[in-house]
């Protein structure tokens, strides 16, 4: 644990500090605080004061979420747009669309594995923040803060900015203009967008989750309709086989070999002719078609990032990540199956609409206007759900000390109005001051989290900022998995109430320091800027920790 400064300025240290990465084995028992989650607060009390650790342990929030809550946050970020306009980037560097739907099931299967090892770490050692404090616990205080700095000022405001200028320019492709995203009032549109997602989330904890499981039941729609539409043209076929209900060559599901080679129609126009490929370059377009999926299953860490607002953590979060993780694959699934019968398949790699041009093709132009506004709600939910995250995430780290405390306060705008005389407010006292205003929300975090979010918008693209978004993720997460299978002959004691098969993080580590390297050598100018977002994140803590 990082040491305390005590009212004079002294450093002190707690007898149970844990020693990162090559510490000793006299470590807390954390499954044990997990199973009962006001020992820790009421440790602190009896011992005159809490330290980082306990703070982050007894919690902000109340534990008033359930596996169902918890599930519908996964499903309502993950479920975004990437199934929506991720189908043709990884459908033009496959050979067949049998392998497309491959990639499809290795990128959901590779999620999993990662959000199972999340999970072991959330139910072993507790904490708000996610991989905030796995991280400490595991490599020390400045790797903990490194995470919290990089999700909070580049990987969620990059997340919330992409969501928003793909609501924009999802209304602006139905109604047939494309290639504007840079103008000033696609932008706009977009900053208006993020502000009422803000807004909303800063009602309270149960308005935003009520509103999650609205929105997840929008996105089951949404994936049934497109599934329907399939089946509807499967069976208008074989009740009529010379009827194709306007869909030129809309037999290529039927007639061609699902894993037959085919070249690839590029959405620059260019064709890939892949059986004249080397393995070498067959490779690379496997490579790009794995980042896509890899981006549309974004989310499936959520979970434990409000693991400290589960009543029962232990069983809860492994429940959540395993129902919802398998629930997401297979929708994804059933989804791009049907594209590929909707749609002629040189047309699924030249757009990055599927479901725009699909339904456009059935029923005409005028149709298109439905599927966009159901999409446009399905980026809508994704919104809600990460900007709910994204405030929590600040708290926690200001809760660690990690970010000012302003934005650990809960229910208001500002300072609390009560503080002690230098000091700053526990948890418990920041919960008793946001049922006088009724709200729970962390409305300072959000407030930071939509102005930084409002300058990606300003000063980014879609391309450049999903790229960044990536980098700045699967560095951590293939850190925090890395940490992990250390962890697990470090501590072999160590409670875990939820511990899967060790070749299960073995093979995230190896995939996702992949994506990394590769991410990194072929967009090295996002690779430059998230090095400069390290490098002054580590300034920053290093002035805070002096001061």
């Amino acid at each position: 644990m990082a040491p305390d400064l005590d009212s004079h300025g002294t450093l002190t240290h707690d007898a149970n500090e844990q020693r990162p990465l090559l510490g000793g084995s006299n470590q807390p028992r954390y499954a044990d605080v997990d199973e009962n989650p006001t020992a820790v607060a009421s440790h602190g009390s009896q011992n005159g004061g809490a330290s980082d650790q306990e703070r982050a342990t007894a919690g902000t929030f109340t534990r008033s979420l359930g596996a169902v809550e918890a599930f519908a946050i996964v499903i309502s970020i993950v479920i975004g747009s990437g199934v929506f306009t991720s189908p043709g980037s990884i459908d033009a560097n496959v050979p067949s669309p049998g392998v497309a739907l491959v990639v499809w099931l290795v990128g959901g299967v590779l999620a999993w594995t990662g959000a199972s090892t999340l999970a072991e770490l959330g139910t072993a050692i507790p904490g708000e923040g996610g991989v905030q404090p796995y991280l400490k616990y595991i490599f020390g205080d400045t790797f903990g803060f490194l995470a919290a700095w990089t999700w909070i000022v580049a990987v969620m405001p990059a997340t919330l900015a992409i969501l928003s200028i793909v609501f924009v320019e999802t209304i602006y492709s139905a109604a047939g203009i494309v290639g504007d995203g840079h103008k000033l009032d696609h932008k706009l549109w977009s900053l208006v967008i993020l502000a009422l997602v803000s807004v909303a989330n800063s009602i309270s904890t149960k308005a935003s989750t009520r509103l999650n499981n609205f929105f997840v039941v929008i996105k089951f729609f949404t994936i049934a309709a497109v599934v329907l539409a399939a089946l509807l043209v499967v069976l208008i076929h074989i009740v009529d086989p010379k009827d194709t209900w306007r869909i030129d060559e809309g037999l290529d599901w039927y007639q061609k070999p699902w894993f037959g080679y085919r070249d690839s129609v590029n959405s620059d126009g260019s064709v890939t002719h892949w059986e004249g490929l080397s393995e070498w370059e067959t490779l690379g377009h496997l490579s790009a078609a794995l980042y896509g999926a890899l981006w549309a299953y974004s989310g499936w860490d959520k979970a434990v990032y409000i693991s400290a607002e589960l009543s029962q953590p232990a069983r809860q979060l492994p429940l959540a990540i395993n129902t919802s993780v398998p629930t997401i694959i297979v929708c994804f699934l059933v989804a791009n199956a049907s594209y590929y019968v909707l749609l002629p398949w040189n047309l699924v790699s030249a757009t990055d609409s599927v479901v725009v041009t699909a339904i456009t093709r059935l029923l005409g132009p005028a149709a298109a206007i439905f599927p966009a506004f159901l999409i446009c709600m399905v980026v809508v939910g994704s919104l809600l759900g990460n900007s709910f995250v994204a405030g929590r995430m600040a708290v926690a780290a200001a809760n660690m000390n990690w970010f000012p405390s302003i934005f650990g306060v809960v229910g208001r705008v500002g300072f609390e109005t009560a503080q002690s005389s230098g000091g700053e407010d526990s948890p418990a006292e920041s919960r008793d001051s946001s049922k006088e205003t009724k709200s729970d929300a962390p409305i300072n975090a959000i407030i930071l989290s939509t102005v930084l979010s409002a300058l990606y918008i300003l000063l980014g693209n879609f391309r450049a900022l999903l790229t960044f978004n990536g980098l700045g993720e699967y560095t951590f997460f293939h850190l925090v998995v890395v940490g992990a299978i250390i962890l697990r002959f470090r501590e072999p004691a160590l409670r875990r109430p939820y511990k899967p098969f060790i070749l299960i993080p073995v093979t995230f580590a190896l995939v996702s320091g992949f994506v990394v390297v590769r991410g990194a050598l072929f967009a090295p100018q996002q690779a430059f800027v998230l090095l400069g977002v390290w490098g002054f994140g580590l300034l920053f803590h290093a002035v805070r920790t002096w001061y």
